[in-house]
C-alpha cells in the first residue's frame, strides 16, 4: 500500500509539472500571468478530481514543511542572488521604510478597521485575530508582479524598490506573524507581552540580518575555494539558500541568552546570504558557472512556482470551508485590504520625498506600488502554520481561528490574483511606466539599426556561399536595408533635438564592451580577484553616472566607494598581514595592464563603428570621436604607467609577463580544443582527456 501511494504521488507531481508546462505555453501565447493561470487550473483540477479516474492529481500535497523549507528558499535565493547591492544602497531607505514602516501601518490599519467593523456589526471576534490576519496578508509577492514588469519594461529603479519591499516585508511579516501567534497561543498579558513581542520583532529581524551575512561570506570563502568545479559551485549555491534557512530556524528554536529566547527571521537571513552570494561571492565562481547560475536557479524558480500555485489552486478549491458563509465578510475585507495598503503607501512615499534624501518616486509610481501588491506563496505557508485546535477563550462561532483566517486570505489571494494581476499592465500602460526614457530611445534606434545593418551584411554572405537564392536573397537583403535606413533617420533626427543622450548611449555601450572584456580577463586568470573587483566596482559607479547625466571617468586615479559587502568583507583584512611589496607591485601592474587592454579594445570597437558608420550625421560621427578619444588616453596612460613599473621592477614585471604568456598559450590550446568539440569532431572519451590536459589552472 506504501509502494502503491508513494507511486501515485509521484505520477501526480509530474503530472501537475506537464500541465504547468501547457499552461506556461498558453500564458506566453494570451500574455497573461502564469501563476494566475496556474491558481486558475489549479482550482478546476480540484473539481476534476472527483472523478475517479483523475483522482490521483491530489495525491501530490502542498504542505507546510514542503512549502516552507523546500519551495520558500528557491523562490528567495532566485530573486536576491540578482539584486544589486550597490543599487539596493542607493535606494535603502525607500525599500527599508516600505518594507518595515508600511508593513506595521498595513498590519495595524487591517487588523483596527476590521476589528471596528465586526464590533459595529456585533461579532465579538478578538483584535489578536485580526491582527495574526494582518500580518500575514500584509506580505507581497512579486512573482507575478515582476513578471509583468519586466514584459512591459517599467523603469529598473521602480521593479528595484518593488522586489526589495517584497524580499524584505517577507521577513518582517512573518517575524510580526509569529510575534501574534505567540500571543494567541499562550495569551496576552498587556505591557509586557507587547514589551516581548517588540523585543522578539527586533532580534529576528537584526539578528536575521547579521546570521544571514556570516553564512553569506563563510559560503562564499568555500566557493572560492573549490576551484573550477562547476558541479560542486552550483550545489554550494543550493546549500546556501537551504542551509541559512533551516539552520536559522533551528537557532530560534534552541538559543537562550540571559533568560532570552533569541530569535532570527529565516526568510530574512536568506535574502542577506543570496544577495552576498550574488555580489560578493559572484566573483568567486568560475566562468562556467556564472554563466549557468541564472539559467539553472531561473529554472529551478520556475518548478517551484508551477508547483506552489498549481497546488495552491487544488488546496484552496479542497479545503473543508463552505465560503458561502463568508462571502460577505471576504468582500469587506479585500475592501480594506486594499485601503490598508494605500494608508501604508501615500504617506510613507511622501514622506519620503519630503526628505529628499533619495530620487524622488512619482506618484504614478506610489499608485502601482499601492495596486500591484499581489499576494501568494508566503501568506498561504503562514496560513498552514497556524494550528488547528487554536483556540480562545470567548470564541463563540461554529467555524475555528484557523477557518475564518484561511477564508479571508483565500479570498484575498484570489482577488490579488484574478483583478490585480490582470489589470496591472492596462495600468501600466495608463500611465506610460512602459515609455522610453531619451537615453532608452537612442539606445533602441541605434541598437535596430546595427542590428538589420548586422543582419543585412550577413544574408550577403549566405547569398555568396550559395546558402540564398538570387531571388530570395535580392527580397531579404533590401528588407534589411530599407528597416536599417529607416532607423538611421530616425537616429539622425534624434540627434538634432537630443545629441546628448546619442553620447550618453555611445558611452554605455564602451562601458559594456570594457565589462566583457574584463570578465575574459578574470576567466583566464590575468587580473587577481581584488583587481576586477576594483574596476567592477568602477565600471558599475560609471554606469550609474552615465545613466544620471553626469560626468564619466575622468582619470585612472579616481576611486569609488565600494559596495556594503566589500566594505564588510575588507573589516577582515585588517586581521591578516599587509601585501607584501612584491605582491602590491603585481597588482599595480595587473591593474595597468587590464586597464590597457580594455581602453585599447574600446577604442577598437569604436572606430570600426566609424569606419562603417551607417548614420549618416556629423553629430554622431563626433560624438564617437569624443568618447573614443577619450578611451585612447586612458590607454595611454595605462600603457605609460605599466612601462614605468616594468622599468622600475624589471624582474618581477617580466615573470608576471612570462605567465601571462604561458596562460595566453593555455587559452589558445582550450579555443583550439572548444573548437573541435563544437563541430563534434572528438570522440567522447578524447574530449574528456584533452578537456583535463588543457584545463585552465
Amino acid at each position: 500500500r506504501i509502494f502503491l501511494m508513494t507511486l501515485y504521488s509521484v505520477f501526480s507531481l509530474f503530472t501537475l509539472l506537464l500541465i504547468s508546462i501547457g499552461v506556461a505555453v498558453v500564458a506566453r501565447r494570451t500574455r497573461l500571468p502564469f501563476t494566475v493561470l496556474l491558481v486558475f487550473v489549479g482550482s478546476c483540477l480540484a473539481f476534476l478530481a472527483q472523478f475517479e479516474w483523475l483522482s490521483f492529481i491530489q495525491e501530490f500535497r502542498l504542505t507546510p514543511e514542503l512549502l516552507f523549507y523546500i519551495f520558500l528558499p528557491i523562490l528567495i535565493f532566485e530573486s536576491a542572488y540578482n539584486m544589486q547591492i550597490r543599487d539596493l544602497q542607493a535606494n535603502i531607505r525607500s525599500i527599508t521604510w516600505l518594507s518595515i514602516v508600511s508593513l506595521l501601518i498595513s498590519m495595524f490599519a487591517i487588523a483596527g478597521i476590521l476589528y471596528g467593523l465586526a464590533l459595529l456589526f456585533g461579532f465579538q471576534i478578538p483584535f489578536l485575530v485580526f491582527l495574526l490576519f494582518g500580518a500575514l496578508i500584509s506580505a507581497t509577492d512579486p512573482v507575478a508582479v515582476l513578471a509583468l514588469f519586466k514584459e512591459f519594461g517599467v523603469p529598473r529603479r521602480l521593479s528595484l524598490i518593488f522586489e526589495g519591499e517584497s524580499l524584505f516585508n517577507d521577513g518582517t511579516s512573518f517575524a510580526a506573524f509569529l510575534i501574534v501567534l505567540e500571543m494567541l497561543l499562550k495569551g496576552y498579558e498587556g505591557v509586557g507581552s507587547l514589551s516581548e513581542g517588540v523585543l522578539m520583532f527586533g532580534s529576528m529581524v537584526i539578528g536575521g540580518i547579521v546570521f544571514g551575512l556570516l553564512m553569506g561570506f563563510v559560503f562564499s570563502k568555500l566557493i572560492g575555494k573549490v576551484g573550477n568545479s562547476e558541479h560542486i559551485e552550483i550545489t554550494l549555491t543550493m546549500l546556501v539558500a537551504h542551509l541559512t534557512f533551516i539552520l536559522a530556524e533551528v537557532v530560534s528554536h534552541h538559543l537562550v541568552l540571559f533568560g532570552f529566547e533569541l530569535k532570527l527571521s529565516a526568510i530574512i537571513a536568506t535574502v542577506m546570504a543570496s544577495m552576498v552570494i550574488g555580489n560578493y561571492g559572484r566573483s568567486k565562481l568560475s566562468y562556467q558557472t556564472e554563466h549557468f547560475m541564472e539559467r539553472f536557479w531561473g529554472y529551478f524558480a520556475f518548478l517551484a512556482n508551477s508547483l506552489v500555485f498549481i497546488t495552491m489552486g487544488l488546496l484552496f478549491a479542497d479545503l473543508p470551508i463552505d465560503f458561502g458563509t463568508f462571502f460577505l465578510p471576504i468582500l469587506i475585507t479585500v475592501a480594506v485590504v486594499v485601503v490598508a495598503r494605500a494608508l501604508s503607501i501615500y504617506p510613507v512615499v511622501t514622506w519620503l520625498n519630503y526628505q529628499r534624501r533619495e530620487n524622488h518616486i512619482p506618484l504614478s509610481w506610489q499608485h502601482l506600488l499601492a495596486w500591484g501588491s499581489l499576494r501568494g506563496a508566503l501568506a498561504v505557508t503562514m496560513v498552514m502554520l497556524i494550528p488547528d485546535n487554536l483556540t480562545i477563550s470567548g470564541w463563540m462561532f461554529d467555524f475555528s481561528v484557523k477557518e475564518f483566517v484561511t477564508a479571508l486570505t483565500i479570498g484575498c489571494i484570489y482577488f490579488t490574483l484574478f483583478v490585480k494581476a490582470t489589470t496591472i499592465g492596462p495600468i501600466i500602460r495608463h500611465f506610460k511606466l512602459d515609455a522610453f526614457s531619451p537615453l532608452e530611445r537612442s539606445e533602441y534606434h541605434q541598437s535596430r539599426a546595427f542590428i538589420y545593418d548586422f543582419a543585412a551584411d550577413r544574408v550577403e554572405s549566405f547569398h555568396n556561399k550559395g546558402y540564398i537564392g538570387d531571388s530570395a536573397y535580392a527580397k531579404v537583403y533590401a528588407a534589411c536595408l530599407e528597416e536599417r535606413d529607416r532607423e538611421c533617420d530616425r537616429c539622425a533626427s534624434l540627434l538634432q533635438s537630443q545629441p546628448r543622450e546619442f553620447e550618453h548611449a555611445i558611452r554605455l555601450h564602451a562601458l559594456g564592451i570594457e565589462r566583457y572584456f574584463l570578465g575574459l580577463l578574470y576567466r583566464y586568470q590575468e587580473v587577481s580577484e581584488s583587481v576586477y573587483k576594483h574596476i567592477s566596482t568602477k565600471l558599475a559607479a560609471q554606469t550609474e553616472r552615465v545613466e544620471s547625466g553626469e560626468t564619466q571617468l575622468q582619470s585612472l586615479d579616481e576611486n569609488f566607494e565600494p559596495d556594503w559587502f566589500e566594505q564588510l568583507a575588507s573589516c577582515t583584512r585588517y586581521w591578516r598581514p599587509k601585501l607584501s611589496e612584491e605582491e602590491g607591485i603585481r597588482e599595480r601592474y595587473m591593474y595597468y595592464r587590464a586597464q590597457e587592454i580594455i581602453a585599447r579594445k574600446v577604442v577598437k570597437e569604436l572606430l570600426r563603428f566609424k569606419e562603417r558608420s551607417f548614420i549618416q550625421s556629423d553629430e554622431y560621427v563626433m560624438a564617437l570621436d569624443q568618447v573614443a578619444k577619450q578611451y585612447l588616453l586612458f590607454q595611454n596612460d595605462a600603457q605609460k604607467r605599466a612601462e614605468r613599473l616594468a622599468n622600475e621592477h624589471p624582474n618581477q614585471v617580466e615573470q608576471m609577463n612570462t605567465q601571462f604568456g604561458a596562460r595566453s598559450l593555455r587559452k589558445a590550446l582550450e579555443e583550439g580544443l572548444g573548437e573541435l568539440t563544437r563541430k563534434g569532431m572528438l570522440p567522447p572519451k578524447l574530449t574528456i582527456v584533452l578537456g583535463d590536459e588543457f584545463e585552465l589552472k
